[in-house]
């Protein structure tokens, strides 16, 4: 596939896969009353199912991946409709890469809504 056939479908995928978060307070999101939560939701790895989760309000958003020796591989992510707006799919996104970094692995992305994350926040090259 050469670059222009891979930016067509990127276009398409923007609006339809399942981690894009629309913008919080809007009429699809509803407005969110009471004070906002300091704290950041903690990620985890759930190797048995292979995937990093956030458990927030009873939902549970997750990013499935594959590893393997030396490659952890974004293969989905998905928010759940009612945690949509939180920037929680980014988080998730963060977090992958942090331990795939931290664990020394090769990253390879699979996941629209990862590679989406990666062209708005390209990761800075090491010291060298």
């Amino acid at each position: 596939m050469n670059t222009h056939d891979e930016e067509k479908l990127d276009e398409g995928l923007d609006e339809t896969f399942p981690a894009s978060d629309p913008p919080a307070n809007t009429v699809e999101t509803g407005i969110r009353t009471g004070e906002p939560s300091d704290s950041e939701p903690e990620v985890s790895d759930n190797r048995s199912l292979s995937r990093f989760e956030l458990l927030v309000d009873g939902h549970t958003a997750f990013l499935a991946y594959e590893r393997t020796a030396d490659v952890l591989t974004l293969v989905h992510t998905e928010v759940p409709r009612a945690l949509r707006g939180r920037h929680l799919g980014e988080t998730l996104v963060e977090s992958a890469l942090k331990s795939g970094r931290e664990a020394g692995l090769r990253i390879s992305v699979v996941c629209p809504f990862a590679r989406s994350y990666l062209r708005r926040h390209p990761p800075t090259p090491p010291p060298g």
